[in-house]
């Protein structure tokens, strides 16, 4: 049985698929390990799902609610530069309306005033806090506003008062979540100062300050800062927060990279819906930008099937595309420390015009998101790895 699930493997993609909503479209790929014609492959629909049926066995999808194939419709199309080594093929699908698979289950989202909440490490399920409930939940504004202040203003900024909250009082920023301590950090958490930013940087704007790192007293893992005596800065990549239900542990915390993926692709839709942005600089806390993303679209339905997966000895291989694991950003991205002279155009360009809001992570934080995109992007066919200069990735929702 192969499973849907991206992997990290590096041999060849013998099954690719796209499919897209709104356009109510598909493309297909598969590799001439797999089929050496157009005529080895048919696809045809049954009910709620895709058969591919090829010269190495079958390839049954099954596709998500409301969304069915076409039938008659997938037809071959050039492959271009790739075309020794895939097949390519179109075809139409069609979509029932929309349902509320389209809603985000982000915590930035679902956090609600007056109800009960427990925050445990991701990494260890620790409960950190005593469980809260919370008076007031109220959105910071966006990353980038006292960046610009200056231009709204004529005088001294009027902001510099850090913006804290109450004690009964949750502060959404866009990557973090502001509250007060309670009794219990003493015994969940350290503290630990840690340098920010470079002493011999070139910009006086940006001295080398200092950070106050919160940690879990349990696997060390760093879960944000201490920006204020009494109030922590807790990044959404680090800890679960969920409706206080007895002794639940938290499930996210079995798969890292998976809960990782999910958590900034559901931050990403909900920043671009709410913006209408699709540029995004991922940085560090010291405004170091890190990665560059470009949204492409949040309506791709995926399946990546390495070849050796494929049928084999006149089996049947079945995968599964139900949502939410199949639905999926496509986002370009480039690492802003690629010493490639198109890369550090497309950096530069993205400095000078100010493009990209920006999506503020630890630096271990950045490196995995990094890891997990370029493990996407393994499992993708070589003609689809690269568009203009960037690396293409999907993230899971």
């Amino acid at each position: 049985m192969a499973d849907l699930e991206f992997t990290s493997q590096t041999h060849g993609v013998g099954v690719f698929i796209e499919l897209r909503k709104r356009l109510q479209s598909g493309l297909l790929i598969v590799g001439k390990d797999v089929a050496r014609s157009p005529a080895d492959v048919v696809v045809t629909g049954g009910d709620s799902s895709l058969l591919i049926r090829t010269p190495r066995g079958e390839l049954s999808l099954t596709l998500p609610a409301g969304v069915t194939f076409e039938q008659g419709s997938c037809i071959p199309t050039p492959a271009g530069e790739s075309c020794r080594e895939e097949l390519h093929f179109r075809l139409r699908i069609s979509v029932a309306r929309r349902t509320d698979e389209e809603t985000s289950d982000s915590v930035m989202e679902t956090l609600r005033a007056k109800e009960t909440y427990c925050f445990c490490c991701q990494g260890c399920t620790t409960r950190l806090l005593e469980d809260r409930v919370f008076k007031r939940v109220l959105p910071l504004p966006n990353g980038n506003w006292n960046a610009i202040v200056d231009d709204w203003c004529c005088h001294p900024d009027p902001f510099a008062k850090k913006l804290l909250p109450r004690t009964e009082d949750c502060l959404l920023g866009d990557t973090f979540l502001l509250l007060s301590r309670d009794s219990s950090c003493e015994q969940t958490l350290t503290e630990e100062v840690s340098p920010v930013g470079s002493e011999d940087s070139q910009d006086p704007k940006k001295p080398c300050r200092r950070l106050a790192l919160v940690s879990c007293k349990s696997c060390s893992s760093v879960l944000g800062e201490a920006v204020a005596p009494e109030t922590l800065k807790l990044y959404i990549t680090q800890v679960v927060v969920e409706p206080a239900v007895g002794d639940r542990q938290p499930e996210a915390s079995l798969n890292r990279p998976l809960f990782l993926e999910r958590v900034i692709a559901a931050r990403l839709l909900g920043l671009s819906n709410s913006m209408s942005t699709f540029h995004f600089s991922v940085q560090t806390p010291d405004g170091k930008a890190f990665l560059l993303l470009w949204l492409l679209n949040s309506d791709s339905i995926v399946a990546s099937v390495p070849e050796t997966c494929v049928g084999g000895e006149g089996s049947i291989g079945s995968s599964s595309l139900q949502t939410p694991s199949s639905r999926a950003l496509k986002l370009l991205y480039t690492v802003c420390s690629d010493t490639g002279i198109q890369q550090r155009d497309i950096v530069t360009s993205w400095e000078v015009n100010a493009i990209g809001h920006p999506v503020v992570l630890p630096l271990k934080v950045c490196e995995e998101l990094l890891q997990v995109m370029d493990d996407s992007n393994s499992t993708l066919p070589a003609s689809m790895r690269c568009m203009r200069s960037y690396e293409v990735a999907y993230l899971r929702l």
